[in-house]
């Protein structure tokens, strides 16, 4: 059984270092930066998030399922994605639950520390993602397109 996700001080504090590093630089890889505006109080949230690459295009992967940041971009519709210094604004498109697993399958395999909160574990059949897709939203990253 996967673990629940819990934001604790723990993984607060944890969170505030990965911050810290994405944002001068001594962190990368597929870690960025999640930025976006809350749904309530208008406020940008920010938070580590593991993008997936595949066949070029970029994914996002909810690794605790609908937390907060997921609510809110569901709302915005974009986020911002940044790391030292730089940062891009994209539009978010939801993956249909039934055409994420290879999204997840790869995104396991590269996030190592969300792992625990996985039923299917790194080199599991595509059909163990599937069974666990709908607990764990997929969005497609895309340009922000010209009004």
């Amino acid at each position: 059984m996967a673990r629940t996700y819990s934001l604790g001080r723990v993984r607060r504090g944890v969170n505030r270092l990965v911050k810290f590093m994405l944002r001068h630089g001594l962190a990368g890889g597929n870690n960025y930066l999640l930025t976006v505006v809350g749904r309530k109080t208008g406020a940008p949230y920010s938070t580590p998030v593991t993008i997936v690459e595949i066949d070029g295009r970029r994914y996002l992967v909810a690794p605790y399922g609908e937390v907060a940041w997921v609510k809110n971009a569901h709302v915005a519709g974009k986020v911002t994605l940044s790391r030292k210094g730089s940062s891009e604004d994209l539009e978010i498109r939801a993956v249909d639950p039934g055409e994420t697993a290879p999204v997840l399958r790869a995104y396991v395999d590269i996030a190592k520390t969300t792992r625990p909160f996985f039923e299917a574990k790194s080199g599991a059949p595509i059909e163990e993602f599937e069974a666990i897709a709908a607990g764990h939203p997929v969005f497609r990253l895309e340009p922000v397109s010209a009004a």
